[in-house]
Formats: C-alpha cells, structure tokens, sequence
C-alpha cells in the first residue's frame, strides 16, 4: 500500500511540473516578440459547450490546447470577487440583481444558465477558482476587472499565479500608472486601443516606454490609418492582438465568417495578414484548426 502511496505522489508530482513547464512556455511564447506562434484566446471560455465563465468551459479549454481564457470580475456585497461579465446576473443565470446585492454564499444559490437559457448544475465561480483550476496549465487574461486592480493582484500572489495572468483596459498609461503604479510593473499588463478613435495614436505612443506584451487593437473598418498604427504597435515593440468575435471588431474578418460561410482565409488569415500574434475568438476549436493547418502551431 505505502508502495502505491507513493507511486501515486510521484506522478502527482511529475504531473505537477510539467504543468508548471507548459505555462513556462506560453509565458515564453507570449513574450518573445520573435515566436511564430499565434495564441488562441477563448472569449468567456468554451461558452458553446458550457455556460460562459463557468469551470466547466475553462477546463474544456485546458483539455482542448487553448492558450489563453479570457474572464470578467464583478464583486459581491461581501466584496469577493466572482467570474462575472455583465453588470446583472439576470442573463447567466437563473437569479436576478447585481452581483453587488448578494453575499457570495448566497449567489452561489443561483445556477448559470446553457445557451439555450436553462439553468444547469454550475454555479458562478469566484476568481480564486479560476486561479487554482489554471495554475500551471494555461494563462488567464482578465478584461472586466480593471477596478478591481490591487484585489487581483493579491490573489495572484496568493495563489502563485501572477506569472500567467495578463490585466488589460482602455485607458492611458499616465491614469494607470496613478492609480496602480505600485503594482503595474509586478504584473503583465495590456491596453486596448480603439483604432477608430482620434486619441488612437495618443495612447498606443503613451504605452511605448512601457513596452507592453501585446496592445489589443480594435477597429470597424479598414483605413490606412488603421493598418499604419497596427505596424506601430510592432515598431514599438508589442505584439497585436485582434479580435474575431463580431464584425465591428474587426472589420467583418470574424469567427461567424471563417466558419459558417467557411471563409477562413478571409477572417482568419486576414488577421494573421495584418500582423495577430494573439487572436481571440468565439470558436476555439475551429480556430487551434486552422492554425495547425497553417503551420503557426
């Protein structure tokens, strides 16, 4: 029996590292300007396969090879933070109010909702969850919870995982650096621009000392303008990240192209053309596909 023990300890162990290892590499990957690689990140997890932000749709995307899940943060009255993404629980789930109204024992009552709108078994996770289930097996990139800056990043340290997670929003550098410069430079930060808004420019220039990872880049239509600030986002030292989510993200090169209309090379292959390095999509499984096929895997 001790014999068992502690050959099951050992592969426990084994396992452990090489989980450890994996994320190494994606950090490794996400970083290094030169890689080849395009990292897929799925939008609110595997929604088409479990309720959205749940732990089921976040391991779906471990097991499926994704890089990267992208969540949102909302608080409770009791201030803990929960996987969350719009400013209600009415859509998601089978409760109502803000997240804001309940303690977290008593959201965790309600049940998330599948794409048909019927309440499962899952219930809203919190983000310390979250952190535990992808510790060492894939990065997290937080969009809603700029807010919630300094509370995040005391449960990364808690939870060792500061290394694998990326914090973004939409404003300048001088206003992030105010309000969290104690801790900016401890974590993997990235902006998103808006490339159809006059201070476009102004705020890709404002982050070049920075040098962030990536700068999500957002636009409803091609203009030379667009094309030229995405070059400056590489010239600046950044990678680019596009969105295939819906048309107005990318200037109709989205997911619902390059698989129901089966226009890949159009959607797909239009935002590698254009310089992604990252790519957040809707669809996943579809999009780690293509990628292969195209050889940036």
């Amino acid at each position: 029996m001790k014999k068992v023990i502690c050959v099951m300890c050992f592969l426990t162990s084994v396992f452990m590292l090489s989980a450890q290892e994996g994320v190494k590499t994606l950090v490794h990957e996400l970083k290094d300007m030169k890689s080849e690689k395009v990292l897929v990140v799925a939008h609110r997890g595997d929604w088409r396969n479990a309720p959205e932000n749940s732990l089921q749709a976040f391991k779906n995307c471990i097991e499926m090879g994704v890089d990267m899940i992208e969540i949102d943060l909302k608080k409770t009255k009791d201030n803990q933070l929960i996987i969350m993404h719009d400013g209600t629980i009415d859509r998601t789930t089978d409760g109502k109010g803000k997240p804001s109204d309940y303690t977290l024992e008593e959201i965790r009552k309600f049940h998330l909702k599948n794409g048909l709108g019927r309440p499962t078994f899952h219930t809203i996770p919190t983000l310390e969850e979250v952190l535990t289930l992808a510790k060492g097996k894939i990065l997290i990139n937080i969009d809603k919870g700029y807010d919630y800056f300094k509370d995040v990043y005391a449960l990364l340290v808690k939870t060792g995982t500061v290394s694998q997670v990326v914090i973004k929003s939409g404003y300048s550098y001088e206003k992030v650096k105010a309000e969290n410069g104690e801790v900016l430079d401890k974590v993997i930060y990235m902006p998103i621009v808006n490339l159809d808004t006059p201070e476009a420019e102004s705020l890709i220039d404002g982050y070049a000392a920075l040098k962030p990872v990536a700068v999500e880049c957002c636009f409803s239509e091609v203009t030379p303008d667009v094309i030229r600030l995405l070059k400056k986002v590489k010239e600046n030292g950044s990678k680019i990240w596009l969105n295939s989510l819906w048309p107005s993200l990318n200037a109709g090169h989205d997911d619902d192209r390059a698989v129901e209309l089966d226009e890949a090379d159009e959607s797909w292959g239009w935002l590698l053309e254009q310089g992604a390095s990252l790519i957040q999509t809707d669809r996943p499984a579809a999009l780690l596909n293509y990628l292969g096929a195209e050889g940036r895997r």
